[in-house]
């Protein structure tokens, strides 16, 4: 079958150690360049991921007429403007997470996309598209722990490293987007609704100025979502949703290696189950549900207002955190 032809704006790790991987060995996607801010990086990926065409620019590969899609790992603060960018060139676009550094970006970018109908847009969370999460799904969907009233995740990294785009803020950096928009995402996508309002408590390192621990409470119609991410400690995650009748436990609920099978169970009285997942890789089911999606000229899985919708929520943690008090939405 045909194949989108993918060009992959920077050689950021996240790209060249996983979504690139992945997107070569789908079955709708072809990556046909890659791009670097120096010729000679985006040749040394290019060669060592058997990528046909390298460019030193970003802007000589958005100017590759046989290019379809883009693909952007760039650092956070510029996610906004090379999805512009890239639209303006006539490209799809897949933008890593978070799409901007706030909600007024993410709306900016929305207006933008108004002059391109047929052009799609969609921010890279991939954890969605793992099978797991269509167990937990049908789970919550058939009854099998009552009505949902809490979540809780948690999601931390150790990363100290104070040249890391994490640890910056001019690049975007700090745990709530780096880590915690993970939590949000996930809370919202499992209540199918949004927060009514939110509270969130922030420590910065003292160094760098970033969030490196942060803790929110998102109030649903329906219930409530707690979560905890942060960039300095022990690196763990885990989902927990609560029913009136039981309870699921996710552990590894964003990122599960695509070597090794997920583990999901519920709890419900004395009922219990075990799921095992397959091993896939949900990097690639992304990738090729994204290309089958503008081959079948159809909305992509995801639509750019839910993105939106995340970094309002986001915004509503940071105010919140900065004024010790509650945010309505």
């Amino acid at each position: 079958m045909k194949k989108i032809s993918w060009g992959v704006l920077s050689t950021a790790r996240i790209g060249t150690e996983k979504v690139i991987p992945a997107l070569q060995r789908g079955t709708c996607s072809q990556i046909h360049a890659i791009a670097s801010r120096t010729g000679e990086k985006a040749q040394q990926v290019a060669h060592r991921l058997g990528i046909p065409r390298a460019y030193g620019s970003y802007e000589a590969l958005l100017a590759d007429p046989d290019i379809e899609a883009v693909y952007i790992p760039l650092p956070n603060h510029l996610h906004v403007a090379w999805t512009i960018r890239a639209l303006e060139a006539g490209k799809h676009v897949l933008c890593e997470k978070p799409l901007g550094l706030d909600g007024g970006e993410a709306a900016r970018l929305i207006e933008e996309t108004k002059k391109y109908p047929d052009l799609r847009v969609m921010e890279a969370f991939m954890y969605r598209f793992h099978p797991q999460w269509h167990s937990v799904r049908q789970w919550i969907s058939d009854g099998t722990i009552g009505e949902v009233r809490h979540v809780h995740s948690i999601f931390s990294i150790c990363n100290v490293d104070p040249g890391d785009i994490r640890n910056r803020r001019e690049t975007g950096g700090g745990g709530l987007l780096d880590v915690g928009c993970y939590c949000i995402s996930l809370s919202r996508f499992l209540f199918d609704d949004e927060p009514k309002r939110v509270f969130g408590a922030m420590a910065h390192d003292p160094r760098s100025g970033v969030d490196h621990l942060t803790s929110g409470i998102l109030e649903f119609e329906q219930g409530t979502a707690t979560f905890t991410c942060s960039l300095h400690l022990e690196r763990h995650q885990h989902a927990e949703i609560y029913g009136n009748r039981g309870r699921i436990d996710v552990a590894c609920p964003f990122t599960p290696p695509r070597d090794h099978a997920a583990k999901i169970c519920y709890h419900a009285g004395s009922d219990y189950e075990e799921v095992i997942c397959e091993t896939c890789d949900h990097y690639a089911i992304q990738g090729d549900l994204f290309s089958r999606a503008l081959l079948e000229d159809r909305a992509v899985p995801t639509p750019l207002e839910d993105a939106v919708s995340n970094m309002r929520v986001i915004d509503g943690i940071v105010t919140s955190a900065r004024e010790g008090s509650w945010v309505t939405l």
